[in-house]
C-alpha cells in the first residue's frame, strides 16, 4: 500500500475534479465515508465549496441528520456497538429523501436533513432542488457496502490507535463497530478514493491496495 501526502485543500480539489467529471444525466451522488474523527464533514464541505466556485451546484448533507428516532436506534441500549452499526442510520430515509431523487430518473428535489438527534425531532428542513449537473455530497459513517446509491465514493481510513486516541472518551464504546465495518465491508475496496486520515489535518491518498 502506497500513501502520498496531500493537503486538505488539494484533496478537496481532487475529489471535486472527479465529481465534476461525472456525466450520468443526474446529480453526482458522493459518499465521504469515515469516522467523525477523520474529518469527513470538513472535507465534504471543502469539496462542495470547490465545486460551487467552479459553477457546479453542490449540496453537502450530513448523514448524521438522517438517524432513526431514539426509540428505535437505542432499543438495544445507549452503548451497544452492534446497534450503532446496524440500527442508527436510517438507510431507507436517506435513499428516499436524497439518493433516490438525485439518482437516475429522479426529480433532483432532495431533503438536506430529516432528524435532529439532539432534540429527537424532525428538522422540518425545506427541500432543495439540485440540477442534473450538480452534486450531492453525503458525509458520515458506514456509508459503503449497504446498497446505497452513490456514484463516487471516498473512504477515510483510520487505524484503531488513531480512532481510539481521537474519539471523545464517552464514544469509546463505538470502536468495535468501526472494526466490524472494516472487517465485514472492507470499505477501502469499495471506494474510488481512499485516504489515510489518522491525522485529518495531514491526509494521504492511498494507492495500490
Amino acid at each position: 500500500m502506497k500513501a502520498s501526502p496531500v493537503t486538505v485543500a488539494a484533496l478537496a480539489r481532487q475529489i471535486a475534479a472527479r465529481v465534476a467529471a461525472f456525466d450520468g444525466g443526474h446529480p453526482a451522488r458522493v459518499a465521504v465515508d469515515g469516522a467523525p474523527t477523520a474529518g469527513g464533514a470538513d472535507l465534504a464541505e471543502a469539496a462542495a465549496g470547490v465545486l460551487r466556485d467552479e459553477g457546479v451546484p453542490a449540496l453537502h448533507i450530513a448523514a448524521g441528520m438522517f438517524l432513526r428516532a431514539a426509540s428505535l436506534r437505542l432499543e438495544r441500549g445507549r452503548t451497544n456497538p452492534d446497534a450503532y452499526y446496524e440500527d442508527w442510520l436510517d438507510l431507507r430515509a436517506l435513499t428516499r429523501e436524497v439518493l433516490g431523487p438525485a439518482g437516475p430518473g429522479g426529480t433532483g428535489r432532495v431533503l438536506p436533513s430529516l432528524w435532529d438527534p439532539v432534540t429527537d425531532r424532525a428538522t422540518r428542513a425545506a427541500y432543495v432542488t439540485v440540477p442534473a449537473h450538480g452534486a450531492v455530497i453525503v458525509s458520515g459513517v458506514f456509508l459503503l457496502g449497504a446498497g446505497l446509491g452513490f456514484d463516487v465514493a471516498v473512504h477515510l481510513m483510520q487505524s484503531d490507535a488513531a480512532l481510539t486516541r481521537r474519539l471523545p472518551a464517552e464514544l469509546g464504546w463505538t470502536v468495535p463497530a468501526y472494526g466490524r465495518y472494516r472487517d465485514e465491508v472492507m470499505p477501502e475496496y469499495q471506494a474510488d478514493v481512499v485516504v489515510r486520515a489518522d491525522d485529518p489535518r495531514h491526509p494521504a491518498v492511498v494507492t495500490a491496495l
